[in-house]
């Protein structure tokens, strides 16, 4: 008759399990790991002074006047979290995005003082121009069509209005055909020649950018994005744009959205050695924020098990809203 320490499996099998028994041997055999330096914090600077407005549907998240941004940018740095990514929303907009531009606007004016105070910090900034036009589009309205090439000159000029207020990476999201190219011509002929793009190269036209819109008040007054974000359903379109876009001028490489899209961040890593970010977008953020609300999830592992999938994708670095208390945690 066989013992309780009997098997009735014959021959010798692998115990894998050997190195999951305890806390200590997980830590020793885990191949990848989160770090608060993989950390890139979205942030919505405005207007004002002593603002911090809650943005309703991302609990945790607000719109910043430049004092109350520094006060931000002062706490995630004690944490250990080394850049920020940066978007402005002006008092006024036009059909042109003039203040997108403006050297006294809202962002070129925080970018000047964050790293006047914080020199080491790493600032990013998005050249788009949905949040300054009236109309709430990513460029120049022609005949109610986005219309790509008159789009161009304004990104250019986007681009080197936040490298003059001190920008360390310039990061285009608008997805315009041949932006890459107009704004490393801008930048180079400005004398920014050091000064890198990171390009969106991969945006999808996706429902999960609700929240993003409210923050940024950025919703489109007709129509919608979808006739230059990406389509869902392309990943052989992704790898193409973003060859076009290294081929440009690009140094540094986005996915958007990341986690419905961990399968085109795992294809980029194998086909192109360059660096490759990922942003956790709002919507994927406030469905965390939400279920965590109602008890029916533990927002911590959730958070930390889901940020860890970007990286495992191949993501190196991760916009995401959860920065600062994903930062907190990983220090606890």
């Amino acid at each position: 008759m066989m013992t309780q320490t009997q098997t009735m499996v014959q021959g010798p099998f692998a115990r894998t399990r050997r190195t999951r028994m305890t806390a200590s041997l997980r830590a020793f055999v885990r191949e990848y790991r989160l770090d608060p330096e993989d950390m890139i914090a979205p942030l919505f600077v405005v207007e004002g002074e002593s603002v911090r407005k809650p943005i309703r549907s991302m609990p945790g998240q607000f719109q910043l006047s430049i004092d109350a941004l520094l006060d931000e940018v002062s706490e995630l740095q004690e944490v250990g979290v080394p850049g920020v990514l940066l978007f402005g929303i002006p008092d006024r907009k036009d059909s042109d995005a003039h203040g997108a531009w403006d050297e006294h606007g809202i962002v070129q004016r925080a970018v000047a003082q964050l790293k006047d105070r914080f020199p080491a910090l790493l600032v990013i900034t998005d050249v788009c121009a949905c949040e300054y036009t009236d109309h709430g589009h990513c460029g120049i309205i022609v005949d109610g069509e986005v219309d790509n090439d008159a789009t161009l000159p304004l990104l250019a000029r986007i681009a080197v209005s936040h490298a003059r207020a001190g920008a360390d990476i310039v990061a285009p999201s608008d997805m315009m055909d041949g932006r890459i190219g107009a704004l490393r011509a801008a930048l180079d002929e400005d004398g920014y020649v050091a000064t890198p793009i990171l390009s969106y190269a991969a945006k999808y036209a996706s429902a999960y950018y609700g929240p993003f819109r409210e923050a940024a008040e950025s919703t489109p007054a007709f129509g919608d994005r979808r006739s230059h974000q990406m389509d869902p359903g392309n990943v052989r379109e992704a790898m193409r744009e973003i060859e076009i876009d290294l081929d440009e001028g690009a140094d540094m490489i986005m996915v958007k959205p990341a986690l419905s899209y961990l399968d085109v961040i795992r294809a980029t890593r194998d086909r192109f050695d360059v660096p490759i970010s990922c942003y956790n977008v709002s919507g994927e953020y406030a469905m965390i924020k939400a279920a965590g609300e109602r008890g029916w999830i533990d927002e911590q592992r959730v958070t930390l098990e889901t940020l860890l999938s970007m990286k495992r994708a191949g993501a190196e670095r991760i916009m995401t809203y959860h920065a600062k208390e994903v930062a907190t945690w990983l220090q606890g």
